[in-house]
């Protein structure tokens, strides 16, 4: 009996066995994950550094060199790669396939943190995994020919971003580009040399009148306030001179 015969003659069964496995699939069609990026754990962990505006030298001997030399102690780590320009680096570290990127991300976050003290005041980083899911699925464009870039950048930061982030599935939001409010002091050197002044001066006074603090509790029918005062800046008249 060749397999033609022995398909006739078993006919209702193989059909009955191929519509168990067609009821089976779709049942299962229901309760398989869905996702935009299949979940891959590449080895690789990124690290970021920014010290201001650094040159490249100074970053990769200041920065780049003990951040390599603190994280090349973390298990597992298969090679790494730098790349240094002004202000800030990029470490790219790779460990072997196969290796838990959620216990050697947080290992490399804290053999960066251990070396922050001896790297340059101000220095920042960040370290995330190289997955799929580091990288935006979507973006948005704001664009006006009435409002300016720092308030489409407030429109953006303040009630897009929780809006959007309320989302199910959202993990994270970022605001890119625009400008940010800011007030730009312009010195005099012969005015600021005639009154005994120097820079650091102009900007420790700048920064002690720009504050908000508190300076008291009151206490009324039952219910405790805080008193603040409040001395931000919110016209450029309102900038103090040091020499007046």
């Amino acid at each position: 009996m060749n397999f033609v015969a022995w398909m006739q003659a078993h006919r209702r069964s193989v059909l009955f066995l191929l519509a168990l496995l067609a009821l089976g699939g779709a049942a299962a069609s229901w309760q398989l994950p869905v996702a935009l990026f299949p979940h891959v754990d590449f080895p690789r962990i990124v690290v970021s550094l920014d010290a201001g505006d650094r040159p490249a030298e100074r970053m990769t001997t200041e920065v780049t060199m003990p951040v390599e030399e603190a994280v090349r102690s973390v298990p597992g780590l298969r090679s790494l790669r730098s790349n240094s320009s002004r202000g800030s680096s990029e470490i790219s570290i790779n460990f072997a396939w196969g290796q838990d990127m959620i216990s050697a991300m947080l290992q490399v976050e804290s053999a960066v943190n251990q070396t922050l003290s001896a790297l340059p005041a101000g220095t920042k980083f960040e370290v995330r995994r190289m997955d799929p899911t580091v990288f935006p699925t979507i973006a948005y464009s704001l664009t006006s020919e009435k409002q300016s870039l720092t308030t489409l950048r407030d429109l953006a930061y303040y009630q897009l971003r929780p809006l959007l982030s309320t989302v199910p599935g959202v993990a994270k939001v970022a605001v890119l580009g625009g400008t940010e409010a800011e007030y730009r002091v312009i010195i005099d050197p012969a005015r600021l040399q005639a009154h005994g002044l120097t820079l650091a001066d102009v900007a420790k006074a700048l920064s002690a009148a720009n504050t908000i603090n508190a300076v008291g509790k009151l206490e009324d029918h039952y219910k405790l306030y805080l008193a603040l005062v409040d001395s931000r800046f919110h016209t450029a008249d309102q900038l103090p001179k040091p020499w007046s």
